[in-house]
């Protein structure tokens, strides 16, 4: 039993070990672009990556730690693509963080414990464990925000970001709190058990559910809680808006499927419910927020808002007339699109910071004009992942959006059908901040002649990120079978 529990935290622990050895050994390092250090990060994330995907291979569900923590294949491959994503994080952000002096052993030490949050999110089956991962992953991004501590703007941003995300926690831990109060239980499947069991006060457990949603709907940056997401993705370091907006959006999935699809499965009228206003709210407002935008870091920031309510669109067609049987269709969709939103969010940025250099950092959309001139495979590759945002075939971003259509419209239910056109309309909206980019590239005159400085690994890095955009979009098959096998497992147990 005692070899169990441990085989559960196997990545969490390594995760801890790697993650102080690489703030130890920073301390003894003498190159100024903290080389040993980069690598040392990069093997601790493979190392991880490769412990989750054998986990995920075998195909079981264990618990551990008194049932507190559970290995899942949901979990587990969540857990290997969240190390996937940090990994290729690191790799684009490490030269640009050598060309503005934050190329710091404290960046890679806290990337590392950015991940252990996240691992510990995604294999909790208690409430006090969902919460421990998430301060763990939240206060190494606030400290990561602040890195630029000469930059006003980060300053701000850190603030905002600390301030509205300490609320989101409070919002949070006060709806696990009533949750118990009702239940008498922390773990996950026993508050299943007692919502089933019925016999529990339903004011007690609908103000739980809605201060529940709320937390989550931060952590996901939703309408009406998304006001930190533009701030904050302007004013980080563009190394630091993509830890934010990368890997860290698998662990808010998990956490939302694990507290509301595992937890309060027999709450899902009133969750649903909210999740619906959240989602159209979203959607609504960042696809008209990013139109006007002329910041390119901005205007992604809005875009990640109406991706994420596109998302929660799938997680609403769990239940439908009382019945499940549409359950594994809609959440294994939800879950594919945001692990196919993340690959793509990993190139956009890896492009923006691939295009800075020193004094310059080319995140004004007027910055990409002409670009095709000056780097046409450049051009090409945003142009892929633009493509890929906007849904348009035969980019993954299409196939995904269709996942979630399809899991409305099988549904049968008129309420249904109008969410799936309301999608539609609005990302047609979307789709036009998105094809302005291209138009930006490729008909602009160019604002800046300079052409960008080759870095061999990020423009290889950066060539497999776009191919991989484009393979998955015209083979999506293989991608959705694991995230459809996986969820229903997870829905098993």
């Amino acid at each position: 039993m005692n070899a169990m529990n441990w085989l559960v935290v196997y990545p969490q622990a390594l995760l801890l070990v790697a993650a102080c050895s690489v703030a130890l050994v920073d301390l003894f390092v003498t190159d100024p672009q903290r080389r040993p250090t980069y690598w040392l990060t990069q093997l601790g994330f493979a190392a991880v990556a490769a412990l989750y995907l054998s986990f995920w291979d075998s195909g079981i569900t264990v618990y551990g730690m008194q049932r507190m923590v559970v290995a899942d294949p949901m979990g587990n491959l969540l857990g290997f693509f969240a190390a996937l994503a940090m990994m290729i994080t690191t790799a684009y952000a490490q030269p640009y963080i050598g060309a503005r002096e934050l190329q710091k052993g404290e960046f890679y030490s806290l990337s590392m414990f950015v991940l252990l949050g996240i691992s510990v999110m995604i294999s909790a089956n208690n409430l006090l464990v969902v919460y421990l991962g998430l301060e763990v992953m939240s206060l190494s991004l606030y400290a990561l925000t602040a890195m630029r501590r000469d930059h006003g703007v980060s300053t701000e941003a850190a603030m905002k970001y600390f301030v509205l995300g300490a609320m989101a926690s409070g919002f949070l831990l006060y709806g696990m709190s009533m949750m118990y109060g009702a239940t008498r239980s922390l773990e996950i499947n026993e508050i299943f058990n007692a919502i089933g069991r019925g016999g529990i006060n339903g004011t007690v457990l609908t103000f739980g559910v809605v201060f529940i949603v709320a937390g989550l709907g931060f952590k996901l940056g939703a309408v009406p809680f998304h006001m930190w997401v533009p701030d904050v993705y302007h004013g980080a370091p563009t190394a630091v808006t993509l830890l934010i907006g990368g890997a860290p959006k698998l662990a808010a999935f998990a956490i939302t499927i694990r507290l509301l699809v595992e937890g309060l499965l027999g709450l899902a009228v009133d969750w649903q419910q909210m999740l619906v206003v959240l989602a159209v709210g979203s959607l609504v407002v960042g696809n008209l927020a990013a139109i006007a935008q002329t910041n390119l870091k901005r205007m992604l920031a809005y875009s990640t808002i109406s991706q994420m309510g596109f998302m929660l669109l799938g997680l609403t067609a769990g239940v439908v007339s009382g019945n499940t049987l549409s359950a594994g269709n809609a959440y294994s969709s939800a879950m594919f699109y945001v692990v196919t939103y993340v690959l793509t969010t990993l190139g956009t940025f890896g492009l923006i910071m691939f295009l800075s250099r020193q004094g310059f950092e080319s995140d004004e959309i007027a910055d990409l004009s002409g670009l095709a001139r000056r780097a046409p495979w450049l051009a090409g590759v945003m142009t892929l992942f633009m493509f890929s945002l906007a849904g348009v075939p035969p980019m993954v971003g299409f196939y995904a959006k269709l996942s979630i259509l399809q899991a409305l419209i099988t549904t049968n239910v008129t309420g249904y059908v109008v969410l799936a056109v309301v999608a539609v309309m609005l990302s047609l909206i979307g789709a036009f901040y998105y094809l302005r980019i291209v138009k930006v590239m490729y008909f602009d005159k160019p604002t800046d002649t300079s052409h960008p400085v080759q870095a061999t690994g990020v423009s290889a890095l950066l060539a497999i990120n776009g191919a991989a955009v484009l393979v998955f979009g015209l083979l999506p098959g293989g991608l959705m079978a694991m995230c459809r096998d996986a969820v229903l497992k997870a829905l098993a147990t």
